[in-house]
């Protein structure tokens, strides 16, 4: 393991634990040269997923792509890291348990704003316009406008 902080190659471990969902073990480190701790998670390696994509290409399922779409989307946004590295974690063992060996693109994003939705409503239109591609602000308007009445709470008015 590389220090992402100086590149030394030693460091020793100061805590591992298996995450909520128990899929994965976090691990925290601490460099042996510069003494800055950082954490590393390690994954089971499943069989091989492949993506079929909207134009019909075959690619092999990336968990770094899927986690770097939602820190997109979540960007400057009251969001920590580790709540999108658990929609990332829920969104791939859903697709490993329902899938054969191909999933639809198409399904792993409507996975992830089914999450994102729940979760901050900003994220969740970033995400989508970019998953979607509105074609026109029409579209983009209906987006927002199903995501703002789904907060509008009814409210009393005096004498009720």
């Amino acid at each position: 393991m590389k220090c992402p902080y100086c590149g030394y190659r030693e460091d020793k471990v100061v805590d591992s634990r298996a995450t909520a969902e128990e899929s994965a073990v976090r691990r925290r480190r601490e460099c042996l040269k510069c003494g800055k701790r950082f954490t590393t998670y390690e994954y089971i390696e499943e069989v091989s997923l492949m993506v079929i994509k909207k134009d019909g290409r075959r690619e092999p399922f990336d968990r770094k792509k899927l986690l770097a779409g939602i820190i997109k989307a979540c960007e400057k946004r009251p969001v920590g890291m580790e709540k999108m590295e658990e929609i990332a974690t829920q969104v791939e063992r859903s697709i490993q348990k329902k899938s054969d060996r191909e999933v639809f693109s198409t399904r792993i994003g409507e996975l992830v704003m089914e999450r994102l939705k729940v979760l901050d409503d900003v994220a969740y239109v970033r995400f989508a316009s970019v998953y979607r591609q509105f074609k026109d602000v029409g579209q983009f308007m209906e987006e927002l406008k199903s995501v703002l009445s789904k907060d509008k709470i009814p409210r009393k008015t005096k004498g009720e």
